[in-house]
């Protein structure tokens, strides 16, 4: 019962931001071609062609320009999270490693140690004609408890610590508002520590860290952490997920 009302609650606050509208984007790019009338004047038919062309045009070049936007979130092992964002529509990568720390160029290593500042993280391009912002937001909060400071699971350390890294000011009031919401509806049992800091730099961790839960899909930690994660984020935001995410899995 306690799990329904948290789904609920999310849903609810998201709502309320005015958000989850993904879908009103694509359905107002459809366009009203409106109603012509027949004509035998091939002037009219020719001229009419070549509007089409124009807009057929105008529009392949309106695609090209499309602007993806970025977000930077923190919640966890990036083994995990990597997983959990790829298998949503709209997001073209979710790129692992760490953001918010005080070290240029920090390995693995360096950053498990705590003293480099930085957050295990991901850098997530999307498209916001397809998935926004606020319902990258509602995935954060469901994939992860952002009540535990500097701990997911059996990680635990500031690297691990729950965060949202704005690009913008529309990002950061929007995390700031559903953070307020969430904690005002006691969506969880205890309060939210989820860091909102300014982005500023993003550094990419290493090779054998990218893909992980997809070139490592029968390590144990991936079945025992990613693996429900994913499960669950499929379960609860269906028509966010791309449809061939998660096949073989």
């Amino acid at each position: 019962m306690k799990i329904l009302k948290r789904l609920f609650c999310l849903v609810v606050c998201l709502l309320s931001v005015g958000c989850w509208n993904a879908s009103l984007a694509q359905d107002s790019a459809k366009g009203s071609a409106g109603k012509t009338n027949p004509s035998t004047n091939q002037e009219e038919s020719e001229k009419g062609a070549r509007t089409d062309k124009v807009q057929e045009k105008q529009s392949a070049e309106k695609q090209e320009e499309k602007k993806m936007e970025t977000a930077t979130l923190a919640n966890g092992c990036f083994w995990c999270t990597e997983a959990v964002f790829e298998q949503l529509k709209g997001v073209e990568s979710a790129t692992s490693g760490y953001t918010g720390g005080t070290v240029e160029n920090p390995s693995y290593q360096a950053v498990c140690t705590g003293r480099t500042g930085h957050a295990e993280c991901l850098q997530i391009v999307y498209d916001p004609e397809v998935i926004s912002f606020a319902q990258l937001l509602a995935v954060f909060f469901t994939s992860h408890d952002p009540t535990t400071l500097n701990r997911q699971g059996p990680d635990y350390g500031t690297q691990y610590r729950s965060g949202i890294f704005y690009h913008n000011d529309e990002q950061k009031r929007l995390a700031e508002q559903y953070i307020a919401q969430l904690n005002e509806a006691e969506v969880f049992d205890d309060p939210i520590v989820t860091e909102v800091a300014e982005f500023k730099k993003f550094f990419p961790a290493e090779d054998y860290h990218q893909e992980y839960f997809a070139t490592n899909p029968n390590d144990r930690y991936c079945r025992t952490q990613a693996l429900p994660k994913m499960k669950k984020v499929k379960k609860v935001f269906e028509d966010l997920i791309k449809e061939d995410a998660g096949k073989n899995k």
